[in-house]
């Protein structure tokens, strides 16, 4: 897989970031070689190996989910910019 300036341009936008121009040919580049060392990765066996979130295996403590603290929705609106029914009202950020 290869990227072309036309793909750069296009991630750059989706990720509302603003890219030069003279950004753009170094982006390409890298981008490339990255997607290069990933097809490297490909070749790798890993028949057998389990799958794994870290190289260190940890095991995460689980307690029960219990409620120990109710009806503080009042309390907790206090400090917010605006609400409405117990729910915080945020400015849009989705076009």
């Amino acid at each position: 897989m290869s990227v072309d300036k036309e793909t750069v341009r296009r991630i750059a936008r989706l990720a509302r970031l603003k890219l030069e121009e003279e950004r753009v040919e170094p982006m390409m580049e890298e981008l490339n070689g990255i997607l290069a060392w990933v097809e490297q990765l490909k070749e790798v066996d890993v028949e057998g190996v389990p799958p794994m979130t870290s190289v260190v295996e940890q095991r995460l403590k689980m307690r029960d989910d219990v409620v120990t603290e109710t009806d503080h929705a009042d309390a907790l609106m206090i400090n917010a910019p605006g609400g409405e029914d117990h729910f915080f009202v945020v400015p849009k950020v989705v076009e």
